[in-house]
């Protein structure tokens, strides 16, 4: 990993603007689901984004990152941070989050990401066989939460999608804390760089979640009743959804939380 410190570029315009998303999805529906909705609620064209796939493509550097503005990092229901030997991708990976955060590229990193993000950072993450967080729920703020770009204007319980067997079990060093639940660190962003994640998902609504549970009931329900139960307890999520518009404007575009 690269230490040289890359000044900012000239911020683009929103239609300017090139993000690498890190997919690690092997469902060809999912993938093609999670692109758009990425690209629908950060207000951006799907033309906009270029697509690196890790189950497609487990080896590669940190040059992947050239001449794109932001990094995103999405979900998986498909591997584990835990099981680098069975995911060659996971240190790769956590190289590249760890070069960005060197370099200052904004990143956003979801679920997935989020853990991998706290693994590369030193965080300990453990899974969860039963009573994990399924379904929508409300994410509590820091009182830091109150000064940052993202958040600043969030309600305190706002509701979001979360559907996950491992987490984090604490905040990483030289970051700050922003969301949590009683089971777990929801979000930070680290200090020395626009470098956030999320353990819930901002580029997943409820309809989305209905969709995905459906494919996936079999990872993390007990059967159809189960999933119909959860689906059924699921509300709108808008607050969640707006943070990604929020990345775009306050801090690609913006240019806070660069300092």
């Amino acid at each position: 990993m690269s230490n040289r410190v890359v000044p900012d570029r000239p911020r683009p315009s929103r239609s300017e603007l090139r993000i690498l998303l890190l997919q690690i999805r092997e469902e060809a529906a999912t993938r093609r689901e999670e692109l758009h909705s990425f690209a629908g609620f950060s207000d951006l064209a799907v033309s906009q984004f270029r697509v690196l796939n890790l189950f497609d493509t487990p080896a590669f550097g940190v040059d992947v990152v050239q001449g794109v503005d932001a990094v995103y990092v999405g979900g998986s229901s498909e591997a584990s941070v835990m099981e680098p030997e069975h995911y060659p991708f996971v240190l790769p990976a956590q190289a590249l989050l760890r070069h960005c955060i060197a370099i200052r590229l904004p990143v956003f990193a979801s679920c997935f990401g989020h853990q991998l993000a706290a693994k590369a950072l030193g965080v300990e993450i453990v899974r969860d066989a039963q009573q994990f967080e399924m379904g929508t729920l409300p994410i509590l703020l820091t009182a830091a939460a109150r000064q940052d770009p993202l958040y600043r204007d969030t309600p305190d319980g706002f509701m979001a999608v979360s559907v996950h067997r491992e987490r984090a079990l604490e905040t990483p060093q030289g970051c700050t804390a922003l969301a949590y639940t009683d089971a777990c660190n929801h979000a930070f962003k680290v200090d020395s760089a626009p470098f956030w994640t999320t353990q819930f998902h901002p580029e997943v609504s409820k309809s989305i979640l209905v969709k995905r549970l459906t494919i996936f009931k079999d990872k993390y329900t007990d059967g159809d009743d189960h999933l119909q139960k959860v689906l059924d307890s699921a509300v709108e999520t808008p607050e969640s959804n707006g943070l990604l518009r929020k990345f775009v404007d306050r801090v690609l575009i913006g240019g806070e939380g660069r300092d």
